[in-house]
Formats: structure tokens, sequence, C-alpha cells
């Protein structure tokens, strides 16, 4: 690849400024400028992976940028320079953004808009001399001098190009000194001063001479120029040549259509118009060739970028749907640890509430434990009452039994004494003999018997008498009450002070009304009541 053609128009954007409004054109072939490309692309990843600093990033856009704008694609190169002047940030102090200032302002003369072009050319001017950086403030003026050439403001244009040419001699810089003379006598020549013109020209071309660069090329077309147009053709004429010459060395297209096209004119004014229609139809075959040459670069370079950027994007896409892979990927394990740690608190929660659940039982069971024991001890002492109360109706039934007795011998004893006619207390044991009579009839003792029973066997006398086929006697329910007491049948009779016959006389009238089997015991019958 011919990298010394490449870096020739790599550089040449770097310079402070050149002779603005002729646009060089090196033919490179469709490899190479793919290659170039590529390798500018390249050289910008690699400072974006691994960068230095932002300098760094914001320089290979800049060479991008040139890159762009050499092949006529402004808006790209506008582009690649802003990204540039974003990674430089608020930091103007750095010359880096003087140098991007100044090529995009370059971009905009390029498209003849001198409003935008003059903006950015006065913001490079006020931070190169706030900066005090001479160079910068001389490539600014020098620019600015170029824009108002344009615009046929001569006076500006003098005043500014004088002013960069001052500032370039106090600095030493031979090449902007050459550069600013022939912008200067570029001045003179629109203004038809050619003498004047003729010595700027002369300055820059001692300086040029025999460097074979496209800079030569155009101070010898302009030395022809002005020969040409003071009437000195044959002067005119070597100028041109020499350019010619050197043009098709380089295999600068722009250059030799330029120098076609200036020999049309010088042989036109000499009247050989054959050689001027010769040289004007090769000017505009090296135009057309030009043309060619560009929109084929232009077209081949935004093939590459929208492969390249199409490349990208399907790699940014894979980028993006592997992330949104991972995404998932990460979004299942949560989703699975979430489950896990429900699922961990969840036996940790069963495992408590188990634990609540079983202590809850356990006291639920201890306080029906207790409830049974305390009504087991109630039932108890309801047993121990009962025997009690039973003991004591036995007691009462005997002493009842005793005391009947007791009363039935003494007037048994005081009849006897009654019938004994010799004794004079017979009336008043008649009336002993009555008054115990009396006691014996009194039903109080019974009462009171049938109160003790009832608190011991209060459904008794219902289930006695449910069960029974004809209504009970009240002397039947009292012996089926001293039947329930288990009392004999000795017992009984003396009790109810009845012979123990008549007991049993009473027994086997009750046990006919009710419902007993002849096997079964009529005392046994009424204990089960």
């Amino acid at each position: 690849m011919k990298w010394g053609f490449v870096f020739l128009f790599l550089t040449s954007l770097l310079i402070p400024f050149g002779a603005v409004g002729q646009q060089s054109t090196v033919t490179l072939t469709n490899r190479e400028t793919t290659e170039t490309y590529h390798a500018l692309q390249s050289q910008l990843e690699t400072a974006k992976k691994h960068p230095v600093n932002s300098s760094q990033i914001a320089q290979a856009y800049l060479q991008l940028g040139e890159y762009y704008h050499i092949l006529g694609l402004y808006t790209e190169a506008i582009a690649q320079y802003n990204s540039a002047l974003e990674q430089l940030g608020p930091n103007f102090g750095e010359p880096l953004y003087i140098v991007l200032n100044n090529n995009i302002g370059k971009v905009y003369l390029s498209l003849n808009n001198f409003e935008l072009a003059e903006k950015y050319f006065e913001q490079t001017k006020q931070a190169s001399e706030q900066l005090k950086v001479d160079k910068g403030l001389a490539t600014s003026l020098g620019l600015l001098g170029a824009s108002h050439e344009k615009q046929a403001e001569y006076e500006d244009a003098l005043q500014d190009q004088r002013r960069s040419l001052e500032l370039f001699q106090k600095l030493g810089d031979n090449q902007g000194i050459a550069i600013t003379n022939e912008n200067i006598g570029s001045v003179y020549e629109d203004l038809e001063k050619f003498e004047l013109a003729y010595e700027y020209f002369k300055k820059a071309y001692d300086h040029f001479q025999g460097s074979r660069t496209i800079e030569e090329i155009n101070v010898l077309n302009n030395l022809g120029d002005s020969f040409r147009k003071r009437g000195d053709y044959q002067q005119g004429l070597a100028y041109t040549a020499k350019a010619l010459d050197l043009a098709k060395e380089l295999n600068d297209l722009h250059q030799l259509e330029s120098a076609h096209k200036d020999l049309s004119k010088n042989y036109a004014l000499m009247g050989n118009f054959e050689k001027a229609h010769e040289h004007l139809l090769v000017a505009e075959e090296y135009n057309s060739e030009m043309l060619r040459s560009q929109n084929y670069d232009q077209l081949n370079v935004l093939q590459t970028i929208y492969e390249t950027n199409k490349k990208e994007a399907e790699i940014q896409l894979l980028k993006e749907q592997n992330k949104v892979s991972i995404a998932n990927q990460n979004l299942l394990w949560v989703a699975l640890f979430a489950i896990a740690v429900i699922f961990i608190i969840l036996y940790y929660y069963m495992g408590r509430k188990r634990k609540a659940t079983l202590k809850i039982q356990q006291y639920k069971h201890r306080m029906l434990k207790a409830e049974l024991d305390k009504k087991a001890i109630e039932e108890q002492n309801l047993q121990r009452e009962v025997q009690l109360k039973a003991a004591s109706l036995s007691r009462y039934s005997l002493h009842l039994s005793q005391k009947n007795k007791i009363l039935l011998d003494m007037s048994n004893t005081l009849r006897n004494m009654v019938s004994r006619k010799h004794m004079n207390t017979s009336d008043k044991i008649k009336e002993l003999v009555k008054e115990i009579d009396f006691n014996l009839k009194q039903e109080g003792e019974w009462d009171e018997f049938m109160t003790f029973f009832k608190e011991i066997h209060p459904e008794f006398i219902k289930k006695l008498s449910a069960l029974s086929e004809n209504p009970l006697s009240p002397a039947e329910l009292r012996l089926g009450m001293l039947l329930r007491l288990n009392l004999s049948s000795k017992e009984i009779a003396s009790i109810l002070r009845v012979t123990p016959d008549s007991v049993r006389v009473a027994r086997y009238r009750l046990r006919k009304k009710l419902p007993i089997d002849q096997k079964d015991e009529l005392v046994n019958f009424m204990i089960e009541l």
C-alpha cells in the first residue's frame, strides 16, 4: 500500500492552513482505501479499549475525521471531530482543541458555509490568544483570511494574512511563512495586482522548490497564472508545464486538471486554439476521472462503514442477546434461590407452628388432665360424701330402729306396769304411754330421713315410680328406700314397727308391681336403679 501518499494526506490537514480551496486528490485503489479505513478504525478501537488518556482517543477520532474530509465525506468528518471534542470535554487548554476547531471550520469552508466556518475560526483565535499559543493564533488568522478572500472581502483577508505572517516569522516557521506568502499572493491576484502577487508567490516557491510536493505544484500554477495574466505567456507556459510534470509524477488528478486548464487558457490567449481545445479536453477528462475516483472512494468507504456498522450492530445484538440470556439465567437462579428461601422459611415457619401447636396441645392435655384430676378428686370427694351420708343414713336408720325398739319395749313395760293393780302410778303411766304412742306416730323423723335419702339418691323415687305398673303407696316407697340401703328384713321390721313376716309380705307385693325377673333379687334391683 502507498502509505506515503496516505500519510501525506492525513498530515496535510494538520498543517495550520494551506492553499484553501485548492483540494488535492491522490488516487488510491479500492484495496488501499479500505485498508486505510480499517487501519484508522482499528486504531480508534484500540485507543478505546486501552486508553492512556482521553487525548489519545480524541487523536484517533481526529485522524479518522481527516480521512473522511479528504474523501469529501464532510458529514462523517464533522461527526468524528465532534466525538474528539467530546473526549476532551471542557479542557480547552489542550492544543488538540485548537486543531479540531480549525478542522471543523475547514469543513464548513469547503462547503462555502462561511458563517459557521468563521465561527469556529474565531473560537480558535480567542482560545489561542487566551492561552498565548502563537502558532494556533497564526493558523486561525490564516484560515479567517482565506474565508474573507472567498467572500471577496480582500482588505479583511490581507489584514488577517499579514498578522498570520508576522506570527509565523516570529516563530521561525518556514512552512507557515511560505503558505501565508502564497495566500497573500492569491489575494493580490484577485485584486489584479499581479506584480505584488508574483513577489509573494516567488517567496513561497523559494521555500517549496525541489520539495516535490503538492504545495510546490500549487505555487508553480500560481506563478504561471501571474505571468499569464500579465501577458507574459511564455513564462506562464514554462511554470505551468513544470507544475504539470510534477503533477504527473505525484499522480494528483486535481493538479493535473488544474495544470491542463491553465495551459488551455494560456494557449487560447496565444491564439493557438487547437492546443487550447486539446488541453481543455484533457482537463475535462481528468476532472471526470477525479470525480469518478472521488465518488468511487466515497461509495467504497461508505459501503465499508455500512458493513462495519452492520457487523458491529450484529455483534452488539449478540452481546445484548447474551446479556438477556445471562440475565434470564441470573433471574432463574434468583427465582430458584427465592423459592429455596421461601421453602426454608416455610419449613422453619411450619416447624415453629408445629412446635407451637404441640405446645398448645401439650398445654391443653395438661389442662384436660388437670381438669380430669380435679373431677376425679371431686368425684372422690362426692363418693366420700355419699358414703358419709349413706353411713349417716344407715346410722340414722339404725337409730330409728333402736329408738323404736326402745320405745316399744318401754311401751310394753309400761303396759305391764299398768296391769298391776296395786300400783298408784297407773294414771301417770297411762299418760306416759299415751305420749310415747303419740311420738311413735309422728312423721317428722321420716321427713328428715327422706331429705337425707334424696340427697344421696335424687332420682330413685322417680325411677321406681316410673317402673311400677300400678301407683306405689307411701309404705311401699319407704320399703323400696330401705331395700335400696341394703337393710335386712329384720332391720326393716324394726324401723317400720312391724313383724318380719309383715315385711316379707310387703316385699312380695312390691315385687309384683315391678318388672323383675323371677331369678333376680329385689334388693339388687333396687340397688341398680
